[in-house]
C-alpha cells in the first residue's frame, strides 16, 4: 500500500474518530484502488463515498433481514455498518477504469469502542482482526482484499493496527476465517545503493 493511500485514509479516520459517541461509532470506509500482479496486491489510491446504510432500500432490507438477526441488535444503530452509496461506487469504478486501475476492495476502521462506547459494549475489544460481520461481509463482496484500520487514541496520540484479509473460502461455512495477507507501506522516500 503507498503510503499516501494510507495517509489519507488516517486523517479522515482520525477526523471521524474526533466525533465518536458512545451513541455514534461513526465508521471510516474507502475503496482501495491500484492494480492485481501475481502474487501481489499495489494500493494507490483510495475512494471515499458516502454511507447509504439508512437511505438505500436494499442496504435497510439487509440490515434489517439478515444482519441484525445474524449480529444482534447493535446493528439497529444506524452509524453502526457501511453501505456504499451505489452511484460513488461506480464514480470509484469510473475513476479506476481512467487511471488504468482495479477496485481491488476496501479499508475500514475499527476504533478503540470498547473504550469509548456505551458501557454494555466494553467487553467487545475490537482490533485490526475481522469481527463476525466483516468475514460475513468479505464472504459477501468477494472483493480480493480487505484492510482493517485499529485507530485508537491514548492522551493526545492516535495510534494504529492495519492488516490485510482476503475473504473467506467461497464454500467456507459461514463464519469461517478469513485469510491473513502479509501487508507492506511502500514509502516515497529513496533508499541509496
Amino acid at each position: 500500500m503507498d503510503d499516501e493511500a494510507l495517509a489519507d485514509f488516517l486523517g479522515t479516520a482520525m477526523s471521524e474518530y474526533r466525533l465518536i459517541t458512545p451513541e455514534a461509532p461513526l465508521p471510516c470506509f474507502a475503496l482501495l484502488m491500484g492494480s492485481a500482479e501475481a502474487t501481489t496486491y499495489q494500493v494507490r489510491r483510495i475512494a471515499f463515498g458516502h454511507n447509504a446504510r439508512t437511505s438505500d432500500p436494499a442496504a435497510r432490507q439487509e440490515f434489517r433481514e439478515t444482519i441484525v438477526p445474524k449480529f444482534g441488535p447493535a446493528y439497529e444503530n444506524e452509524h453502526r455498518g457501511w453501505w456504499m452509496d451505489s452511484h460513488d461506487l461506480l464514480r470509484a469504478s469510473r475513476e479506476a477504469d481512467a487511471l488504468g486501475m482495479d477496485l481491488l476492495g476496501s479499508i475500514h476502521m475499527h476504533p478503540d469502542w470498547h473504550r469509548l462506547g456505551p458501557p454494555s459494549e466494553r467487553g467487545h475489544t475490537l482490533s485490526e482482526r475481522p469481527t463476525p460481520m466483516d468475514r460475513h461481509l468479505f464472504g459477501r463482496t468477494r472483493w480480493p482484499l480487505n484492510i482493517i484500520c485499529y485507530l485508537e487514541r491514548r492522551g493526545s496520540a492516535f495510534y494504529h493496527a492495519l492488516a490485510a484479509w482476503a475473504p473467506p473460502p467461497r464454500h467456507a461455512a459461514e463464519g469461517a476465517e478469513c485469510p491473513e495477507f502479509a501487508l507492506r507501506i511502500r514509502t516515497r522516500s529513496l533508499v541509496e545503493a
